[in-house]
């Protein structure tokens, strides 16, 4: 499922839809058998994730993290992750869960690799989980809406690789008060830690 000129095309038609403000779910596509749970696309970076259901309602269901990148006047598929779904949780404020990363095709297809180039950008994503009270997010210094469904995928591009990588991720409320922040080299976010620690 994940290879070839099919794929390719149906992440492109996501991506289209996204960045047209549409739903990123095709209206041909049913959603017994596919489900588009959430895209992420940053323009401005050329980066963009696809959060994909394959059966979501059956045993066999499949989760897949789609990386894309803008590269050679088009979005390409860069790579990803897949395995099992996760059960639904009930989250209070915002979990941030597993993602996915792979390097840029700036300079990752540039053959041979020179030692004294700078290493190729890191594209990478999280799932993230929020709560009902959550009115939209901020990865770094971008905006995101908190979706119906309280799910959504984050992208981002980074000169480095790994957790470090990671921007920070703050849960804002409706009236703009923030909620609840996570850290790129934090676990858990401070909600979650002042109830740990009984200050709520």
């Amino acid at each position: 499922m994940y290879a070839g000129p099919w794929w390719e095309t149906f992440l492109r038609g996501v991506v289209r839809r996204v960045l047209a403000s549409d739903e990123p779910q095709p209206w041909w596509m049913p959603q017994r058998l596919l489900t588009v749970v959430s895209a992420d696309i940053d323009a401005t970076a050329g980066v963009g994730a696809i959060w994909i259901m394959w059966r979501p309602k059956s045993p066999r269901m499949v989760e897949h993290l789609a990386l894309l990148e803008w590269y050679g006047e088009q979005w390409q598929y860069v790579g990803g992750g897949s395995g099992p779904g996760d059960d639904p949780v009930h989250v209070d404020v915002l979990d941030v869960c597993n993602g996915a990363g792979v390097l840029s095709l700036t300079r990752s297809l540039d053959l041979p690799p020179s030692i004294t180039a700078a290493p190729a950008p890191w594209i990478g994503c999280v799932k993230v989980r929020l709560g009902r009270d959550v009115g939209h997010v901020l990865v770094g210094d971008r905006r995101i809406e908190n979706p119906e469904q309280c799910r959504l995928i984050a992208v981002w591009a980074s000169p480095h690789t790994g957790r470090e990588a990671r921007p920070s991720i703050v849960a804002m409320g409706r009236d703009s008060a923030e909620l609840s922040r996570i850290g790129p080299h934090h676990s858990l976010d401070t909600h979650t830690w002042a109830q740990l620690r009984g200050e709520l």
